[in-house]
């Protein structure tokens, strides 16, 4: 008997069944899990007779966090026949546990995901320790698959297709408490003790358990698909799936299918068919992305891209500069984190007009219950408003957020410097003025950092860090160790104008830009955007950034340029956003209107006029052609940021892409984008767009050079 799965039987005749998969951090259904539950399954059948009931417990921190992305990511479509055996043969293992005729429970001590909820629904009841750390759900639709070891199957079993689909193609992750009302945890448990105790208790007061849909007569709640409530709901799902996801994540349309098709046949028929879609997700491209992105994320926040000398250290007190929507936002998941802040702007009353957007967001959590009263009160109690200079006096870190201006920057932050503590980090949040510049206005230049929060912070977890030339590893350190401490994800990068994402974010929207005013249809370059994978279309970004930012950004990189000696050619998308900006007096959507009109109380709607003064119908250009040029210009740009020492690796450049400026997850991010279309089909079709709409497609030498070596990004 392996020790990955732990053999007990105690003397009141209940066998203890503890996973703990050797070498693990967490228990995973990996090749040893599956030869252990075999030999476990075996000597169960042999002991059978003898046992009153089955405890399933872990002794990891987590129960079970199911299948073994490792092993998962290497299954291709030579393997697909195999893969979808081991499938079944899994299903098997737990089938035999669920028709046992012995009661079976699991003992969830820590989160349950993926297959170790699929393993816990195998079970006859479920007893879950009521602590914040439990997490139990089927996260698979994220990784670009879907329940593999009856989940599908059992859960529309259990609660219907209306409830049971949005948590499958959401991969919610439910708390104990919230798995308990939903009724799909049977008890909670307030400590370890407590868990077992309840665990044995209904052992013992329930001897021959069976599940519903192995008794006579069971029908799923709610109906079949057949049934009238039950078809009007699936007749229009898919439509509303595909404006979701544009085609672009086939995971959410195959569990719809996996869920619909297994609920009108038996449950053994059901099973093959959600193995037969999980395995043709299995063998994709696009899951093979999405892990990828999961490992790489975990990479980052295990501290991949932090200098390793520097011990860790935790911010005590936080000095923010500048309380507008950024300022405000970085003070809120600052002070939400247990970090005091001080707030400062040009007076009192504009500092709290800050404060006051932390307000609005805790009190809304308070009103759906996800926050106390007191508990919203001690954050608030964290901020300290003010328009003196010296109220930052023993801050720790400082983060200047004011306009894109300079001189303002260089005069708030040397007042600053002036009274903090002399170990003080002091951070800009610029997202495209160079820090070896900006850092000229401090003392100690070594101690100066860039910050990149993305707007709105509360709900943008990427934080972008740029190393400016005399920044030290003390200073990259400690600011990777805050934005950890804020629990956000951090990417670390290397000066340059616009760093990383601001500057690719500009070639996406500059391109939908310059195709409208090629006469594109407004409607298509937006349409085409989001069925490309992006999250909105490039004009609607724009309108939300400001036409006039945009066009402040550019004026300065020009004087800052030329003041360089270096020529300055405008980009396509120039005339048009001039156009916008000083004919039509059309800045964006705080301005009220841009690319698109902001009528009240009804939803956004492209400006009619765009179609009138721009759309050509000879300049019409295929969708594909749309989604090219706009997937490529970003992942060209990557590359020519990876080629100047921009970035410093590819995770941050994939993981940035996706989090900061909303590259399609489903391609693992702009350099794995480029992977997986293959370098030289890459490079061929980049010539052609290059060829047809500007030398701004033309593959960079790095590019060609990987390609030229049968290298990957």
């Amino acid at each position: 008997m392996t020790d990955a799965i732990q053999y007990e039987i105690g003397p009141d005749q209940i066998l203890t069944l503890t996973l703990d998969m050797p070498g693990q951090q967490a228990n995973t259904m990996n090749a040893t899990y599956r030869q252990a539950m075999d030999e476990v399954l075996a000597r169960l059948h042999a002991d059978k007779d003898s046992l009153v009931g089955v405890i399933v417990r872990s002794a990891k921190k987590t129960f079970f966090t199911g299948g073994d992305l490792n092993e998962l990511i290497r299954v291709d479509a030579s393997r697909a026949a195999w893969f979808y055996q081991m499938t079944m043969d899994l299903k098997a293992q737990l089938r035999v546990l669920e028709t046992l005729g012995k009661p079976v429970v699991a003992a969830i001590n820590g989160a349950a995901l993926g297959g170790g909820w699929e393993f816990c629904l195998a079970c006859h009841h479920r007893v879950a320790l009521d602590e914040k750390h439990v997490r139990l759900g089927l996260p698979e639709v994220t990784l670009g698959l879907l329940p593999g070891g009856g989940g599908t199957v059992r859960l529309v079993r259990m609660l219907g297709l209306e409830k049971a689909l949005p948590l499958l193609m959401d991969g919610r992750n439910l708390s104990a408490q919230q798995a308990f009302k939903a009724g799909l945890v049977d008890q909670l448990a307030s400590d370890v003790d407590d868990l077992l105790t309840k665990s044995r208790e209904w052992i013992l007061a329930n001897p021959s358990p069976s599940k519903p849909w192995d008794r006579p007569g069971f029908q799923i709640p709610g109906g079949t698909p057949s049934h009238p409530k039950v078809a009007q709901m699936l007749a229009i799902a898919p439509s509303i799936l595909r404006s979701k996801t544009h085609g672009c994540y086939p995971a959410p349309e195959k569990i719809l299918a996996a869920a619909v098709e297994g609920a009108q046949v038996d449950f053994h028929t059901a099973e093959k068919i959600e193995a037969r879609y999980f395995t043709e997700l299995t063998t994709g491209q696009i899951s093979k992305n999405m892990i990828g992105t999961w490992f790489q994320l975990n990479e980052l926040n295990a501290g991949q891209s932090r200098p390793k000398a520097p011990p860790v250290y935790h911010m005590r007190r936080v000095g923010i500069l500048g309380a507008g929507m950024m300022g405000g936002g970085i003070a809120y998941v600052t002070a939400l984190a247990g970090v005091d802040v001080v707030l400062k702007d040009i007076n009192l009353a504009t500092a709290q007009k800050g404060k006051d957007y932390s307000v609005r967001l805790l009190n809304k959590q308070v009103a759906t219950g996800r926050m106390s009263a007191e508990q919203r009160d001690a954050v608030l109690a964290r901020i300290k408003t003010t328009g003196r200079d010296s109220d930052l006096e023993g801050c720790d870190l400082i983060i200047e957020a004011v306009l894109e201006d300079r001189d303002l920057k260089a005069q708030v932050t040397a007042a600053a410097e002036q009274v903090v503590v002399p170990y003080a980090v002091i951070a800009s949040n610029t997202s495209t003025l160079p820090i070896t510049g900006l850092a000229t206005a401090v003392s100690r230049q070594e101690r100066f950092i860039g910050m990149h929060f993305f707007s709105p912070v509360d709900k943008m977890r990427l934080v972008e860090i740029i190393k400016g030339a005399r920044t030290n590893d003390m200073t990259l350190a400690r600011a990777f160790d805050f934005v950890q401490q804020i629990n956000k994800t951090p990417i670390v990068v290397n000066d340059a104008r616009g760093f990383f994402t601001s500057r690719v974010f500009a070639t996406f929207t500059n391109e939908g830009i310059a195709m409208l005013g090629e006469g594109v249809s407004a409607v298509m370059i937006e349409t085409e955007a989001r069925k490309a994978g992006m999250p909105v279309g490039p004009l609607a970004v724009s309108d939300e950034v400001s036409l006039s930012l945009m066009s402040h950004i550019r004026q300065q990189a020009r004087k800052d340029l030329e003041a360089q000696g270096e020529t300055v050619t405008d980009h396509p998308a120039t005339a048009v956003i001039d156009l916008l900006l000083n004919e039509y007096n059309r800045a964006g959507k705080a301005a009220g209107g841009g690319f698109y009109d902001y009528p009240d109380g009804a939803p956004k709607r492209l400006w009619p006029e765009l179609k009138v003064r721009f759309e050509n119908a000879d300049a019409q250009i295929a969708g594909q052609e749309i989604r090219d040029r706009l997937l490529f210009i970003q992942a060209i740009e990557t590359v020519r940021c990876v080629e100047e020492g921009v970035l410093r690796s590819t995770t941050d450049a994939n993981i940035g892409s996706i989090f900061g400026i909303g590259f399609p997850a489903c391609t693992g991010g702009a350099l794995q984008f480029i992977n997986q279309y293959g370098l030289k089909d890459f490079i061929a079709r980049g010539q052609y767009l290059a060829e047809h709409y500007g030398e701004r497609f033309q593959p960079p030498a790095l590019l060609l050079e990987k390609a030229l070596k049968g290298e990957l990004f």
